[in-house]
C-alpha cells in the first residue's frame, strides 16, 4: 500500500482536545464533526485547507488525552491518508487502526520536514521518502493482517468481511471422506 502526499506539520503533545475539541462533540455525524478538526490548533482553518490524501506529521505523543474515537474518525473523514509521528498515545494508535487510519511512528522525519513538503509512504515496507530532501525514513512495516484491516476501512468492516466469507471447515466433504467406517469385520 503506497501513496504520495502533502504534509501538515504539528508539534509535540497534540492531544485529543486539540484534534477534536470537546465543545463540538454534540453529534456523531462524521461530516459535521470534521468541520471542527484541529480547530484549537495553530491551523484553525485546517478543515477548509486540507485535501484528501494529505498526511499529518507530528512530534511526540500525538493523540494523548482522552480515549475518544472522534479524534481519529475526524482525521479519517477529512481524507487524511496517514498520520506520521515521533510517537503516539497508545489509545489513539489503537483507535486509528480500528477505524482504518494508517499511523506510522518515525522520529527522523519530523525535524527536517517543512509544512507542505511531500512524502511517499509505503506501508508494506515501512518506508517514508521525504521528496524534498530525498531522505528515506523507516517506520515499522505493517503486517499483512493490519494491512487487511486498513484496506477494509477498519476492524468492524474487516470482521464483517471475515464473517461473511466461507470458512474452510464449512466446505462440503467429498463422498469418500464422508463414508463411515464399517462396524462389521465382513464389510470391505
Amino acid at each position: 500500500m503506497k501513496f504520495r502526499s502533502r504534509c501538515w506539520k504539528f508539534g509535540d503533545h497534540v492531544d485529543t482536545d486539540v484534534i477534536a475539541p470537546n465543545r463540538y462533540l454534540t453529534t456523531n455525524d462524521p461530516q459535521e464533526l470534521v468541520k471542527h478538526l484541529m480547530a484549537d490548533s495553530d491551523h484553525e482553518d485546517f478543515y477548509k485547507q486540507v485535501r484528501p490524501g494529505d498526511v499529518i506529521v507530528a512530534g511526540k505523543l500525538f493523540g494523548l488525552g482522552s480515549s475518544r474515537e472522534h479524534a481519529p474518525l475526524m482525521i479519517k473523514t477529512a481524507g487524511i491518508a496517514a498520520v506520521i509521528a515521533t510517537s503516539f498515545a497508545r489509545i489513539f494508535l489503537r483507535n486509528a487502526i480500528n477505524i482504518g487510519l494508517p499511523v506510522l511512528e518515525n522520529a527522523t522525519l519530523w525535524p527536517e520536514l517543512a509544512e507542505g513538503d511531500e512524502v511517499e509512504v509505503d506501508l508494506t515496507r515501512g518506508e517514508i521518502l521525504h521528496a524534498r530532501t530525498g531522505t528515506l525514513h523507516r517506520a515499522a512495516a505493517y503486517p499483512d493482517f493490519l494491512l487487511a484491516i486498513i484496506a477494509a476501512g477498519g476492524l468492524v468492516n474487516y470482521t464483517k468481511h471475515q464473517m461473511a466469507a466461507p470458512s474452510p471447515a464449512s466446505k462440503p466433504s467429498s463422498p469418500r471422506s464422508a463414508r463411515r467406517p464399517s462396524s462389521s469385520a465382513a464389510d470391505p
